[in-house]
């Protein structure tokens, strides 16, 4: 595997293989990488001829007060699990690499509206750092594909409006939300829990799972339902700053007539926090 820390560097590797005619795939990461990163890699291995991973701590999705400086870097073990699973370059820039104008990009890319909502709400300018760093990256890449877990599905759906609003050649493909095998969604964050912490943390995904259920089963009072998993959520000590029903498509709030869903959920517990969602189809 090829690492690369400049951008002159990484574009010569890339437009070589373009020009040898090879299929690119890219995989975006902050580093600190566990399976569910992995399997993204996988994912993208079976659709590419050439895998690209980055590894780049983001300094402009992080809000303030928020762990940009505690962020956990591992980049030493990341770079041996990338080359173990097939990677063919690794993209590692410092940030003056992106940003060179003292750490803040002169120009910005912003997904309004989609971007605002849900986590967008409770962290202001989160989704205009990702979809600026995205934007470069692609630039940078020029992948044919690139691969996004359903985990982050609020960043999912933003990617995708940013890449048809502006015309990116990709293709955003989504990768299954990988688990612990108590069901917790994998996350780097998962790492700032207690054991305590650790043992409550799967609730969520119960809580998101039960809320399914009942919506398939004939409740369409929604926001009822989520209020009760609101209040569980509390009382199993998670501090909520949000559980909704959107339309999976676009986030937008469910009509009479949506049959596709996506129930997302993010709270705080202890230092982390938490975000995960369950996809649901009703019947017509």
């Amino acid at each position: 595997m090829d690492i690369y820390s400049r951008i002159e560097e990484l574009r010569a590797t890339v437009r070589g293989w373009r020009r040898d005619g090879k299929v690119i795939g890219f995989v975006p990461t902050m580093g600190n990488l566990h399976d569910g990163h992995l399997s993204l890699i996988d994912m993208a291995r079976q659709r590419a001829d050439k895998v690209v991973a980055s590894i780049f701590v983001n300094p402009l999705q992080f809000g303030e007060g928020e762990d940009f400086s505690s962020y956990p870097r591992t980049e030493e073990r990341d770079r041996r699990l990338l080359e173990d699973n097939g990677c063919d370059g690794l993209f590692m820039p410092a940030v003056k690499e992106l940003y060179p104008e003292g750490g803040m990009p002169v120009t910005i890319v912003e997904v309004p509206e989609l971007s605002n909502i849900l986590c967008g709400a409770h962290r202001p300018g989160h989704f205009r750092g990702v979809t600026t760093v995205v934007a470069k990256l692609f630039n940078l890449v020029e992948p044919d594909l690139a691969v996004f877990g359903e985990k982050d599905y609020q960043q999912l759906v933003v990617i995708r409006r940013m890449v048809e609003d502006l015309c990116f050649p990709v293709e955003i493909v989504p990768a299954p939300t990988g688990r612990e095998p108590d069901g917790l969604a994998m996350s780097s964050r998962n790492q700032y829990l207690t054991e305590s912490e650790r043992r409550t943390a799967p609730s969520m995904y119960r809580e998101l799972q039960r809320v399914a259920r009942v919506i398939s089963e004939g409740e369409r009072d929604l926001g009822k339902a989520c209020d009760a998993a609101v209040a569980a959520l509390w009382e199993e000590g998670f501090r909520p700053d949000y559980f909704e029903v959107r339309r999976a498509s676009d986030l937008a709030e469910v009509g009479a007539d949506d049959r596709d869903l996506v129930i997302l959920a993010a709270a705080r517990l202890g230092r982390a926090r938490l975000i995960d969602n369950v996809r649901l189809r009703l019947p017509e």
